[in-house]
């Protein structure tokens, strides 16, 4: 199975936005984001920051990788 971020993608769905408003918000490109939600890709710590901000959620949830 692939790897994904659920948290992350679950908290972005519950906000009804697409990954490209995210990739938006925090100033990545879309490309990077949907790596970053499928586990591909870590990215940097401020990114992190700004999605914790962004969704109300420690990045520490955001970062966990689920394989179901």
């Amino acid at each position: 199975m692939a790897s994904v971020r659920k948290t992350l993608q679950d908290a972005r769905k519950e906000k009804k936005w697409t990954q490209g408003q995210v990739a938006g918000h925090i100033g990545i490109s879309v490309s990077l984001y949907q790596k970053i939600e499928l586990a591909q890709r870590i990215g940097k710590p401020e990114l992190w920051d700004n999605l914790e901000k962004l969704f109300g959620i420690h990045q520490t949830l955001l970062r966990e990788v689920s394989t179901d």
